[in-house]
Parts: structure tokens; C-alpha cells; sequence
């Protein structure tokens, strides 16, 4: 196999630096139940061509969240899967039969403007009332978008579960989403072939990672680690929100 089908033609360097990147944003989630796949959106927002953003990210957090969900298989929370399924069933069939070929730059702008405000927002309180509505709206949202895991955070919260609960139900539902979004993409025909080698790396350095944040899930300062991650999504977000604006202002 040719180096640039290992590397997506990307280049060595900056594949290097995605692999890490899927290896450290897994830790992030599995160890605090949310935020790696912001952060990794907002990496690979500055790495990947634009037309690629959204389907790869979208197979990698289906990977990562897979691997998460199986881990912590049996600490999930069985009774709201089955309306989370109908309802993200119905969401990515509304959302793939909108989809457009955005814009690149409108594209950087979108989901720099989405991950700011997933940071200093909460989500609407629609959001923490029922499962299907919760996964309507957020496979809706990530066919375009592609990190929806704090709305669905939002209604596992509600929830009240202990906390290796909401860790595996988040997964699961995730990994639910990610799934028929790569299945929506694929029959939108995006070539998921050329970019396999790369995303099945991403994928296996992902699952290190979440069995490493597994063995972290309740020794880190929670608060403490939440501020800094939260100052590193808003300086990944203006900084796709400038590049994205200036393409559009300044082509």
C-alpha cells in the first residue's frame, strides 16, 4: 500500500498529529463523559479538507464511542436507547436530505460559531425532557455540525444517573448517532474508502485511549480539568471562526 493512502495524503506530520489527537480527545471523554469530540472536531476543522471534516470525525467518534460503550456495557441505562434509536433514525434522514456541500470557509465558520456555543451555552431545556426528541435534534445537528455529545450529555444528566451510568449511556447513544451518520454519508457518497487506513489508526489510538481515561474516570479534579478544557474549545473555536470568516471576506 502506497504512503499516501496510509496518510490520506496528508502528510506524515499531520497524520501523526491526528492519531495523537484521537488518542488524547478518547481519554478526554471517557475519563469526563464529554468534550473529546469537540475538541477533536476543532483539530481536524484545521488538518482535514472541509468536504472531509464531518464524514471522518463522524467514523472516528463512531469507533471511539463504540469501544467506550462496550467497556462500560454494563453500566448502561437500558430503558432510553430504544426512543434515542427512533429518534436519531428520523433526525439524520431529515438532516442528509437537506445536506449541501457547504461552502469551506462557511464551513470553518459554522462549526467554529457551534462549538463556542456548545461552551458557553446550555442547551435548550427541550433537550432534557425526552429521548427521542433529544435524538432527533442532535442527529439532525450533526450531519452538519458533527459534535452533538453535550445536547445529548444534557438529557443523560437529567437523568441523574451515577456517573459510570451516564458514561456508558452517553456512549451507547453516541455511538447509535455516529453510526447512522456514517451509514447517511455513505449513501450520500462520500468515499470513506480513501480515508480508511488513516481513520482505522485514529480509531485503535482512540480505543487506547479510553481504556486509559477508564482508570482515571473518578481520580482527576473534575472542576479543575472541565475549566481547562473549556478554555482550550474557545480558542480552537475563534481560531476556526477568524480563518473561516477571513476566507469568506476575504477569498
Amino acid at each position: 500500500m502506497p504512503d499516501f493512502a496510509l496518510h490520506a495524503d496528508l502528510g506524515w506530520t499531520v497524520a501523526g498529529l491526528i492519531v495523537a489527537a484521537a488518542f488524547a480527545t478518547s481519554f478526554i471523554t471517557a475519563a469526563f463523559g464529554i468534550g473529546g469530540g469537540g475538541v477533536l472536531l476543532a483539530i481536524l476543522a484545521s488538518l482535514l479538507p472541509p468536504a472531509a471534516l464531518i464524514p471522518v470525525h463522524g467514523l472516528v467518534q463512531l469507533g471511539s464511542n463504540a469501544g467506550r460503550a462496550t467497556i462500560m456495557f454494563r453500566y448502561r441505562d437500558q430503558s432510553v436507547l430504544l426512543p434515542f434509536l427512533l429518534g436519531a433514525l428520523a433526525g439524520v434522514v431529515i438532516g442528509g436530505s437537506v445536506a449541501v456541500q457547504l461552502p469551506p470557509h462557511a464551513l470553518q465558520l459554522g462549526v467554529g460559531l457551534f462549538i463556542l456555543w456548545t461552551v458557553l451555552a446550555r442547551p435548550p431545556a427541550f433537550m432534557r425532557r425526552s429521548a427521542a426528541i433529544v435524538g432527533a435534534f442532535s442527529s439532525f445537528l450533526t450531519m452538519f455540525f458533527g459534535a452533538t455529545g453535550p445536547f445529548v450529555a444534557a438529557y443523560v444528566k437529567s437523568l441523574q444517573p451515577p456517573r459510570m451510568t451516564y458514561s456508558a449511556t452517553h456512549a451507547l447513544m453516541m455511538t447509535v448517532q455516529h453510526g447512522l451518520k456514517t451509514i447517511a454519508f455513505g449513501f450520500l457518497g462520500f468515499a470513506f474508502s480513501e480515508w480508511l487506513p488513516l481513520i482505522v489508526a485514529m480509531i485503535c489510538s482512540g480505543l487506547l485511549g479510553t481504556v486509559v481515561g477508564r482508570h482515571v474516570l473518578m481520580r482527576i479534579d473534575e472542576k479543575r480539568f472541565k475549566m481547562v478544557l473549556n478554555g482550550i474549545l474557545v480558542v480552537l473555536s475563534l481560531r476556526l471562526i477568524w480563518s473561516g470568516a477571513e476566507g469568506l471576506i476575504w477569498p
